[in-house]
């Protein structure tokens, strides 16, 4: 009960997301080598009605996802784990109207690929640490950048899998899932 209660199991807002997150924990002591959490819909994708929508978002994965770091910390798992949450884009810095919505309660943000925001925890990462900026507007990264691919290259690197030589095939050819030869491990990340 004290573990259903820490995951928001007992809430019926956190419910769904809190058993989802005490399932990936239970893959991760079984050994289970990639867990991918996912919400429900586009529940990040706040085209329209973010006024009201995000919080509610907020309030349903919050306590879970700290439950589920708290909880693979005090197992003594989180060292081995990573815990990534993100995704390709983040969100424009200012809330806008979109075409054909004429009340204030339905704005909402459009995809901004040029500087964002993610957090990771445990797997060899840096614990505490803040890594870039963004301009004045929080629109683009201005220091401390991190591109997708560099992003992906030391995902795989505490895989302990090499990026430049990670390769899969598709027909004839031999593809690499990190393609960008600029690619880099940002070892300023890690521990």
């Amino acid at each position: 009960e004290a573990t259903k209660k820490m995951y928001g199991i007992d809430q019926k807002v956190t419910r769904d997301y809190g058993t989802r997150c005490l399932i990936a924990r239970r893959l991760v002591e079984r050994g289970v080598r990639f867990v991918q959490i996912l919400c429900n819909g586009q529940v990040w994708d706040h085209h329209g009605s973010i006024k009201t929508a995000l919080p509610q978002r907020c309030v349903e994965v919050d306590k879970p996802a700290a439950a589920l770091v708290r909880d693979l910390k005090e197992r003594g798992l989180l060292d081995s784990t990573i815990v990534h949450w993100g995704g390709e884009m983040g969100r424009l810095p200012v809330i806008q109207f979109r075409e054909g919505l004429t009340k204030r309660d339905k704005v909402g943000r459009d995809h901004n690929t040029y500087g964002f925001s993610q957090w990771v925890a445990g797997g060899g990462f840096r614990r505490g640490y803040i890594h870039g900026q963004t301009d004045e507007f929080s629109h683009y990264a201005v220091d401390g950048i991190i591109h997708h691919y560099d992003w992906l290259a030391t995902i795989l690197h505490q895989f302990g899998l090499d990026h430049k030589k990670l390769k899969f095939r598709i027909g004839p050819r031999d593809l690499r899932l990190v393609e960008n030869d600029e690619a880099r491990v940002a070892a300023e990340l890690l521990a």
